[in-house]
């Protein structure tokens, strides 16, 4: 009686079972898109060759088989194998589990602990990993979509190697629809436009494919065209956290985008984060900081226009105001460009961190009293607007710097072109006075 109830409960079990794990990969060799790690001279491959597994972090976007991968790994070299969230996870439920592993690596036996979302994991949660990771009481999978390098602390980075996994690639996600349609033993219901869609849709991520897949295998009753695919299904949002990697990844790629003047990919990254939800004030203060480091005064009007164009959209809103964000980026990027300023900062920030607090000279000083007077503040003073061209080429540097420190070196584009002519003309006459 018990086989007969055994028997129904696994039945259950399989109809329950969603598609992604039916689906999910039963060896390495058929894990897709990670080749650069599994192959031989790759990292794992490597290992796994040398049947010496060591604590690995998987870093890489959502959906591209970095809980499979560890699976598998534990498979293949007999270990234990333990999964926790470091979302619900706390020091006192791992050290539980370490003495656990501690008993089993007594006994000979490897034992995976799998964290998922470790960036998550506090100092404390991270610290207490350090010693069993070091004595070779856990092998340590971590899986974060966060640069480790930010999210971990050192410590426990130096004590792993980082694995890098990538999105999977179109060609990847076509071969996932056909092993799909071959476990159900059914072609899929969309046309190939609607496909294409599919395949762009799920940004790489193999287990949203699957589920999209799951849903449309159920559902769909005759063959859909794109519009009618995406009546079934829910659209996924572009990835963008608005906080994590993928958010930096973006706004770098935009600004290079600007800076490698490329209107067109500008416009590409600027509204791939509009569409990931980012709030809009965050993409005009980035964009507002690179019209003066970028383009600085190369073209002033570069400020005042994304300045007038964030102002205009906030008065007005999305989607209309979404036209001024494209108008600043269009003409940002097409902006004749300079980091002179930008340069110019930094390097005077740095000089005055070398010589501190030096005192004007005394001829630039105001003297409102006889004794300042007699201090012989403000004495050879020129006032530059009696002097014969309005340029008297006084020193306004402190005594104590005798050359001339030069921190402002405009470019040969746009209007810092005249800027140069204007600097050249002021510094020609100070050279003639001191003839």
């Amino acid at each position: 009686m018990s086989d007969f109830f055994d028997l129904i409960d696994e039945k259950k079990e399989s109809a329950y079972e969603p598609l992604s794990s039916k689906l999910r990969p039963k060896t390495l060799d058929e894990v897709l898109g990670q080749n650069h790690l599994l192959k031989d001279t790759g990292v794992i491959g490597s290992s796994l060759k040398n049947k010496k597994i060591p604590s690995l972090i998987f870093w890489g976007p959502a959906g591209v088989g970095k809980t499979t991968i560890s699976l598998l790994l534990a498979e293949a070299i007999g270990a234990d194998f333990r999964q926790i969230s470091a979302v619900f996870a706390g020091v006192a439920d791992m050290k539980k589990i370490f003495e656990e592993a501690k008993y089993l690596r007594q006994n000979g036996k490897p034992f995976i602990l799998f964290v998922d979302e470790i960036h998550r994991f506090n100092k404390a949660q991270q610290d207490c990993l350090l010693p069993v990771v070091e004595r070779g009481d856990v092998i340590l999978i971590g899986a974060t979509t966060e640069n480790p390098s930010f999210e971990l602390n050192s410590a426990l980075l130096s004590r792993c190697r980082v694995c890098v996994l990538n999105s999977l690639k179109k060609e990847d996600l076509y071969n996932i629809i056909e092993r799909a349609e071959k476990f159900v033993g059914k072609k899929l219901l969309i046309d190939e436009e609607a496909k294409e869609a599919l395949v762009s849709m799920v940004d790489g991520d193999c287990r949203y494919l699957i589920n999209m897949l799951e849903t449309l295998f159920d559902c769909a009753e005759k063959t859909l065209n794109t519009q009618e695919m995406m009546d079934l299904i829910t659209q996924r949002a572009s990835i963008s956290d608005k906080t994590g990697d993928t958010h930096y990844n973006l706004i770098s790629a935009l600004h290079k985008s600007l800076r490698g003047s490329d209107e067109n990919a500008a416009l590409y990254w600027g509204f791939r984060m509009v569409e990931a939800g980012q709030d809009m004030s965050y993409i005009f203060r980035r964009i507002l900081r690179f019209a003066s480091e970028d383009v600085g005064n190369a073209d002033p009007q570069a400020v005042p226009l994304v300045l007038s164009c964030w102002q205009s959209y906030d008065r007005i809103g999305s989607p209309e105001g979404d036209i001024f964000l494209a108008q600043s980026l269009v003409y940002l990027a097409l902006a004749p460009k300079s980091n002179a300023t930008y340069v110019a900062q930094n390097v005077v920030k740095e000089f005055v961190r070398k010589y501190g607090s030096l005192m004007p000279p005394k001829n630039i000083l105001n003297a409102p009293t006889t004794l300042m007077k007699n201090l012989d503040y403000g004495k050879g003073y020129n006032y530059d607007h009696d002097v014969e061209g309005g340029f008297s080429g006084d020193n306004y540097f402190p005594d104590e710097i005798k050359n001339r420190p030069v921190f402002y070196n405009p470019v040969e584009r746009g209007f810092e072109r005249e800027l140069k002519k204007r600097k050249d003309y002021f510094d020609n006459i100070r050279k003639s006075k001191k003839k």
